[in-house]
């Protein structure tokens, strides 16, 4: 009898664990699925959301990282970005991509959808390298040519093999979101055509980097014709395929596009947002659905800095900060059919980004190096990914170092 009631009274007298892993606590949360824009904690456990409230006593977490005067949002989403380093090209400045967690978390990002850099040849290899083995969650739009980007083989029409895509995706679901159709200079609508069989076949969306006009493709067709409604086109501010009119308007076609359902996408890049498309359009009252930065080696460094740098650009074009978030999130998981995705409902893997905003003057440069002058900038400050910290730029969530547990091993050899 006193074997059975030592372990219950020992439990007893035991005191009861907090029930949430970390408590953010006092931050501006903005979830734009959930219509919150206020003041709230936000508490972790297993990984997943376990509640956002007014309130939530610091008792009841085993870590609180207080985040007043923050931002608290859903993980950053990145629609467009290229992380599939190919083992076939032997030059590191020849291949563009990049590594996903060398680039994520420090902006804020905890998914990343990698942006037609392999085809159906070779994306069990970028899968096996890449996706399976990041830290950051990694989608992909599987490009429609099977060779990928940057093989030379986007204009070559055997390639575009619609079928082969669909079976690629369908093996691979919420994995492969969608099909990409790329810098395409053949002769007609080809590359189109097949990337959007393959989204009936599958109802994922289509990702156009519209690539090379002629005199058979041009932008009206495209958008009022070619692609449905939830497709993507992106690198909507690039002004290389006609965006603006030549009296500096926006294209009727965008606007029509629009009315259609297809989503425009920032999509940066090194070569695909200036100032001179981008400001005239936001005045005219076209902004884009989703912010994307086109990551890869040539950009990085370039006037495009990172995903909070292009959120501050649409920010200081006139687009308040719930609209930025939203853009960022929610509005990206919609686009790539991942729904589970995006938000702090309680139950969704606690992803989140800590955010901070920064008042003043600033200068933000375009794909020319032309530089526009802000009053607001962003950074990250903190990055949750599946609950876990994995980007703490100011220590927030460190203990101090004079109460420390270091490990005090002397190493001899």
């Amino acid at each position: 009898m006193h074997k059975v009631l030592l372990p219950v009274l020992l439990a007893a007298a035991l005191p009861a664990q907090p029930p949430y892993d970390l408590l953010l606590k006092g931050g501006r949360v903005i979830d734009p699925k959930n219509g919150v824009d206020g003041v709230r904690d936000v508490a972790v456990a297993g990984g997943k959301v376990a509640r956002v409230a007014a309130a939530i006593p610091p008792a009841e977490a085993k870590q609180v990282v207080h985040a007043a005067g923050l931002v608290v949002t859903p993980g950053l989403i990145d629609i467009h970005v290229h992380v599939y380093p190919r083992p076939e090209i032997q030059s590191i400045a020849q291949d563009g991509s990049v590594q996903p967690d060398a680039h994520s978390f420090r902006a804020g990002v905890t998914t990343m959808v990698d942006a037609g850099t392999a085809g159906a040849l070779n994306f069990a290899a970028f899968k096996a390298r890449v996706i399976d083995k990041a830290r950051t969650r990694v989608l992909a739009f599987l490009n429609i040519a099977t060779a990928g980007m940057g093989t030379g083989k986007e204009d070559d029409l055997a390639g575009l093999d619609a079928d082969l895509a669909i079976r690629t995706a369908k093996e691979h679901p919420g994995v492969i979101v969608g099909f990409k159709s790329a810098h395409f200079a053949g002769p007609g609508w080809e590359s189109i055509d097949a990337a959007v069989k393959a989204s009936k076949a599958t109802g994922l969306p289509v990702m156009v980097d519209f690539g090379y006009l002629n005199a058979t493709r041009n932008l009206a067709t495209l958008l009022e014709d070619k692609l449905q409604p939830g497709d993507i086109y992106t690198h909507c501010y690039a002004g290389h395929r006609a965006e603006l009119t030549e009296d500096g308007k926006v294209n009727p076609a965008m606007i029509h596009g629009r009315k259609r359902g297809v989503l425009f996408d920032v999509g940066h890049g090194a070569a695909s947002f200036y100032w001179y498309v981008a400001a005239p359009a936001m005045r005219q009252g076209f902004p884009p659905d989703i912010i994307s930065t086109d990551l890869h080696g040539g950009s990085m460094n370039a006037g495009m800095k990172d995903m909070t740098n292009v959120m501050a650009k649409i920010l200081n074009l006139g687009a308040t900060l719930p609209q930025v978030i939203a853009m960022s999130t929610w509005k990206a998981a919609q686009s790539i059919h991942r729904p589970d995705l995006g938000h702090l409902s309680p139950g969704a893997e606690a992803d989140i980004a800590v955010l901070r905003v920064d008042r003043g003057t600033f200068g933000f440069l375009d794909s020319a190096g032309a530089r526009y002058p802000g009053t607001v900038q962003l950074a990250a400050e903190l990055t949750l990914r599946a609950g876990k910290v994995v980007w703490d730029l100011n220590g927030r969530a460190g203990q101090d170092w004079q109460t420390f547990p270091y490990d005090k091993k002397v190493w001899t050899k």
